[in-house]
């Protein structure tokens, strides 16, 4: 702290005396038998003298004394409306009026206090008696500010015209008119009007305020400021003029100008909602986002129609990431008017945020309609269409915002990666170079630059324009990571360690590289390597979330689930106040099933996070889990309270609904989603689902193909058809509409499905040469290729089945299935084979029911047993509900001469009712013995 020189010190100490001697005077006062005439006296020379405090301070002496003083309550009122207090300047003028004092003498206070709150219609409704009553021109001014910011503009200039008529001269008539010439967009006439009132009324400082206004919005910044101070200096106490010239300065980056004159205002008028509004505004604009949150927060719990603040705030929960937040404050904002440019680009920001591109292009067409000049709207009209796909959209608005202000990295930057979308890669890199020589010291285009080059897989190129990277940043372990990941690209390993390595000797806990690290130590198989390798950045940061977080996914890789839980755990109680590892944690619960954890744990976090949007839906998903869907449903009806805007919630509240079968709720839910998002693909599954389960095909068909209008490009919605067809015993039809999906998206599902379908046609043949083209062109799809395997084996065709489960094992020797099935086959085949296939399956993985009964039945069939049987009855105790399993036990019980046995067996089996492969035989067997 800076230390006071003497005459400093004694100079603070007088001042604290004189507050002392006038802080007792106004004790005095009240224990004293002063009248109330003196004390009106003494608060009007304080007024007079632009001390507002003592003002108020023997206008509160007087009400003390006398609730009822008519005349202290309205000057109280007249006190407050200059000193922003505005709410408190309504109450008292109102009770001024109901004592019974005249309305021509209140009204036109309490007509500028309502002014000021913005609360247009009242100043009408309030002045309407007085009116009609007499001509006065300060009420007709006063209704014809309301009217013209109710947009009934010549309303408005009739009644300024009538006031000038009868008081010419009149400065506040002259500046409504002047205000009515800027909403017409004619400011020659409004600078006229001005001049007229200045000219005619030099030391009125409304007037010289109100050209500082004008020539504001002209950008002449400096006659502005001049003009203002001629406001400040005829009305020296009005903080009006200070906070004016704070925006000037604000916008011009005078901060430290700005902060004096915010200084002066609030020492002249403390409690002012315009002096916190431009505190606000300042701490926003030098980054100081909370600070500046806590100011609007001061005005809106005040006056929450305060349409500046309402939009600042919009702004700050922005840039504070509290998305919510933010959309609610411009939502609000926006209904009252639509038309503010700024106000549009931040909505549309928050869109883009929140992944919703459709909503943002919405948002912005209209200006993009009639703004020209503005690369800022253009740039994010062209972020949009990129997060759209529609790139060549994307590319036609960078291309407008880049011509008007060419040497913006940015928007070469933008341009980059809609060309890169249109596919056009070399144009991609041509425009990322630009943008590296506009601004070779700034690294973000150069890493964009490398990382294009990666992403068109050109590795060399990648790793040059790194290595040029690198000489301007040789200590930014980002940039060391990168190379890591080309050396990657190009196989190069050690040389990718040794990159990773560097990232982490520039920062011990830069995260992405040890991560990187970790992958390629669990790459050779050494998770304990990995696993120190967070435990070191554990060490130099023991709250540190990611690292255990990733210790948490390495033990539930290794099956050790309590391992994981107890870092989870850990990260959230060395983390009270973040959310983030919290959530992770009763996620985590949910995943491991312990429902009953998951939902205390829910219910717990939902108490100190009451509205937060991801506490609601794991909470929700905790008490469907628990089967608790009126729960639930409670939960995710106040995540649409929440966010009354998400498409999701609602779709989660249709889906609550189906669960429980009310299928008139989960239509209207998913029809609300869908008006928010008309192509909210799961939500039109949804619709696609519903419509079959009351019987309405033709409605679900309509829907499917309205998906493959909007997705032109995906199969889901001939996927959807497909199976509507299937399910109405169509065939042709569904085939129809699952090999257009598959000239979409050549996927192992929708092959399999084809093959099925096909097959049920009675052209197994055909279906069956399908899959042969298939595995020509794919021959290493070993999903598909144990599936046409399978059905070799399902249809007696054991040496196709054979060949194509070798196929398999050359590729993965260690396939488990494929090593077991390829053991019943030959064991169909009379193999000994079988025998060897089925131990090597066993020894990878000795607890599976399917291969112990596997390698069980192979040696009960070739008489062994002894070793057999033990291996059948094991696999029948781990799956009891599998029905060849336990018929294979009680026929090896049977071989074994273990009648009694085997015959409980299946009287057992058979008494589930369960349809299993061998049933008939089973039956048969049971008469037999």
């Amino acid at each position: 702290m800076r230390n006071l020189s003497v005459a400093t010190g004694t100079k603070s100490l007088l001042t604290l005396v004189t507050s002392i001697a006038l802080i007792g005077t106004g004790i005095a006062g009240c224990s004293k038998t002063e009248d109330v005439p003196k004390l009106m006296s003494e608060a009007r020379q304080y007024q007079q003298k632009g001390d507002d405090k003592a003002a108020i301070i023997q206008l509160k002496n007087v009400l003390q004394k006398n609730p009822d003083d008519a005349e202290a309550r309205h000057l109280l009122g007249t006190i407050y409306n200059k000193t922003g207090e505005l709410q408190s300047a309504e109450k008292e003028l109102r009770r001024a009026l109901n004592l019974g004092l005249s309305p021509e003498k209140v009204l036109p206070d309490l007509g500028r206090t309502l002014l000021n709150l913005g609360q247009f219609q009242k100043v009408l409704d309030e002045t309407q008696q007085l009116s009609e009553n007499k001509n006065s021109p300060e009420i007709s001014t006063l209704r014809g500010r309301a009217l013209l910011a109710l947009g009934k503009a010549k309303e408005a200039k009739d009644l300024f015209e009538q006031a000038l008529h009868d008081k010419p001269g009149f400065p506040d008539a002259l500046i409504g008119l002047a205000r009515y010439s800027l909403a017409e967009k004619d400011i020659e006439t409004a600078m006229r009007f001005t001049e007229q009132a200045v000219a005619g009324n030099p030391d009125n400082a409304d007037a010289w305020l109100f050209k500082g206004d004008l020539l504001r919005t002209q950008g002449k910044t400096d006659l502005a400021l001049a003009a203002y101070d001629q406001a400040a200096k005829l009305k020296p106490n009005n903080s009006t003029a200070f906070i004016n010239k704070a925006f000037i300065e604000i916008d011009t980056g005078k901060l430290e100008a700005a902060k004096a004159d915010i200084d002066a205002a609030r020492k002249v008028a403390p409690g002012n909602l315009m002096v916190l509004y431009t505190q606000a505004l300042l701490d926003f604009t030098q980054g100081k986002n909370a600070v500046a949150w806590e100011s609007l927060q001061q005005i809106l719990s005040k006056a929450p129609e305060h349409m500046p603040s309402v939009l600042l705030a919009g702004a700050v929960q922005l840039a504070l990431g509290s998305i919510q937040q933010a959309e609610q404050h411009l939502k609000h904002y926006l209904d009252k008017d639509p038309g503010n440019l700024y106000a549009r680009k931040l909505m549309a920001s928050i869109m883009l945020k929140s992944r919703q591109p459709q909503r943002a292009i919405a948002i912005l067409s209209p200006m993009l309609k009639n703004v020209q000049q503005d690369p800022q709207l253009f740039a994010l009209a062209g972020e949009s269409y990129m997060q759209a796909k529609d790139f060549a959209k994307a590319t036609e608005y960078f291309e407008k915002a880049s011509n008007i202000a060419p040497e913006s990295v940015m928007l070469h930057t933008a341009l980059s990666m809609s060309k890169l979308g249109e596919g056009d890669g070399s144009r991609a890199v041509a425009e990322l170079e630009k943008a590296t020589k506009l601004d070779p010291k700034s690294a973000n285009a150069g890493i964009l630059l490398v990382m294009t080059h990666l992403r068109l897989k050109e590795f060399d190129k990648a790793l040059t324009a790194a290595k040029t990277l690198e000489k301007e940043h040789p200590d930014n372990p980002f940039i060391q990571n990168l190379k890591g990941g080309i050396y990657l690209g190009k196989k190069d390993v050690p040389s990718a360690r040794a990159s990773f390595e560097k990232a982490l000797s520039l920062d011990p806990v830069f995260f992405p590289a040890v991560t990187n690290l970790a992958q390629l130590d669990l790459r050779d198989k050494n998770p304990d390597a990995a696993k120190k390798r967070f435990e070191a950045i554990l060490q130099k940061d023991p709250k540190n979330i990611q690292a255990m977080t990733a210790l948490s996914g390495l033990a539930l890789n290794q099956g050790q689930a309590k391992e994981a839980t107890a870092w989870l755990e850990r990260a959230a109680k060395e983390n009270p106040d973040a959310l983030q590892p919290a959530m992770l944690l009763g996620v985590h619960y949910l995943r491991l099933g312990e429902k009953q954890k998951a939902l205390i744990f829910a219910q717990k976090l939902q108490g100190t996070h009451t509205r937060d949007p991801g506490v609601l839906e794991l909470l929700a998903q905790a008490q469907f889990a628990n089967d608790d869907k009126a729960g639930a449903l409670e939960s995710y009806n106040k995540l649409a309270v929440v966010m009354p805007e998400s498409a999701l919630a609602q779709f989660r509240i249709a889906s609550i609904h189906m669960s429980m079968q009310n299928l008139p709720a989960a239509s209207d839910a998913l029809k609300k989603a869908l008006t928010l998002k008309p192509d909210y693909l799961d939500a039109q599954l949804a619709q696609v689902i519903l419509e079959a389960q009351k019987g309405n095909y033709e409605r679900a068909i309509s829907i499917s193909r309205q998906i493959q209008k909007q997705q032109q490009k995906s199969p889901v919605g001939y996927i959807a058809e497909g199976d509507l067809q299937m399910k109405q015993k169509n065939s042709v039809l569904a085939i129809k509409a699952y090999e257009h999906a598959l000239t979409l998206n050549k996927s192992q599902p929708l092959i399999i499905k084809l093959h099925e379908l096909i097959s049920q046609t009675g052209k197994g043949k055909e279906a069956n040469t399908r899959l042969l083209q298939w595995l020509k062109e794919r021959p290493d799809d070993a999903s598909v290729r144990m599936y046409l395997a399978g059905v070799y084996l399902t249809d007696g065709q054991t040496k196709s089945a054979i060949e194509q489960y070798r196929i398999v094992l050359q590729k993965n020797p260690d396939y488990v299935p494929a090593l077991n099935n390829l053991a019943t086959a030959y064991q169909r085949e009379k193999d000994p084979l079988a025998l060897e296939y089925a131990e090597k399956a066993y020894k990878l993985t000795p607890e599976s029911p399917e291969i112990l009964d596997t390698l069980g039945w192979i040696l009960v069939e070739q008489g062994n047993l002894t070793r057999g049987l033990p291996l059948l009855q094991k696999a029948a105790s781990l799956a009891p509900d599998i029905g060849e399993i336990r018929y294979h036990f009680a026929l090896g019980l049977v071989k074994a001469g273990d009648k009694a046995k085997a015959r409980k067996e299946l009287e057992q089996l058979l008494a589930t009712g369960k349809d299993f492969p061998q049933i008939n035989e089973a039956k048969t067997l049971l008469k037999q013995i």
